[in-house]
């Protein structure tokens, strides 16, 4: 019976799939120098803003991964965090950023004895203080504009007015210049183009803002602390913020 037969052979495919160093080196020899910089500086340059998006608080990337189940804005220049400060609460013991580390803050300025916006803000106030009262991870610090008057017996006194826990509604006085440069650079309440420009004596902050600081130490909101409805929305985000990661 007649079997066709078939023709069989074998090709050697390496030298495809597997340049030689040689040929590999004379395929580079022939990119001018210059291109293989710029590939470089490409290819560098990505790796560098993707870990900078990536890594940076206040960049569009960084919310969108970082806060995206709870979208609150940080606010300020991008990197912008709370700064180092000590200053003195109403017990007389000092208070500086390590012993709010890690705590969620709720900031505002004022002074004991204003007869204006004050006593309607810490009415407010007192309302955020009554809704997290007893929960280690919220603090409060009111900071007093007008050192000079309120010393810590006077704040200590006006703390009590609202029953005030001082290890957590803390009250705080100490260096004018210290207080006044947290309340521009560190909680942005205020704006200053120079401090060399302002005279201190006669510096004076006055606002009606609460100050939102998370975990991190990024401002997170700004509220009217003479708006209910405002501070409403303050006490739904600082429970937002808890429950960010």
């Amino acid at each position: 019976m007649f079997k066709p037969k078939f023709c069989s052979f074998a090709y050697d495919y390496s030298h495809f799939l597997k340049p030689s160093i040689t040929s590999t080196f004379v395929l580079m020899k022939s990119i001018p120098a210059s291109r293989i910089l710029l590939l470089f500086f490409i290819v560098f340059t990505l790796i560098f803003m993707s870990y900078y998006l990536y890594n940076t608080p206040g960049t569009n990337v960084y919310n969108a991964i970082h806060h995206k189940s709870n979208p609150l804005p940080i606010l300020g220049n991008p990197g912008h965090h709370t700064r180092p400060f000590s200053f003195t609460n109403q017990e007389g013991q000092t208070i500086t950023e390590k012993d709010v580390e890690g705590k969620i803050r709720v900031v505002e300025y004022f002074f004991t004895t204003c007869k204006g916006i004050c006593p309607k803000m810490n009415e407010q106030m007192s309302r955020v203080y009554q809704a997290y009262k007893g929960d280690a991870s919220i603090l409060i610090l009111s900071h007093t504009v007008d050192p000079y008057k309120d010393t810590v017996n006077a704040m200590k006194q006006y703390s009590l007015r609202f029953e005030a826990d001082p290890k957590q509604w803390i009250f705080l006085t100490g260096d004018k210049k210290a207080l006044y440069d947290a309340a521009r650079y560190s909680y942005l309440v205020t704006a200053a183009e120079d401090t060399a420009v302002v005279d201190i004596e006669d510096d004076f902050i006055h606002t009606d803002r609460f100050v939102l600081i998370d975990k991190k130490g990024l401002v997170r909101g700004q509220y009217s602390g003479t708006d209910s409805l405002k501070v409403n929305q303050l006490i739904k985000d600082i429970e937002l913020l808890k429950n960010e990661e």
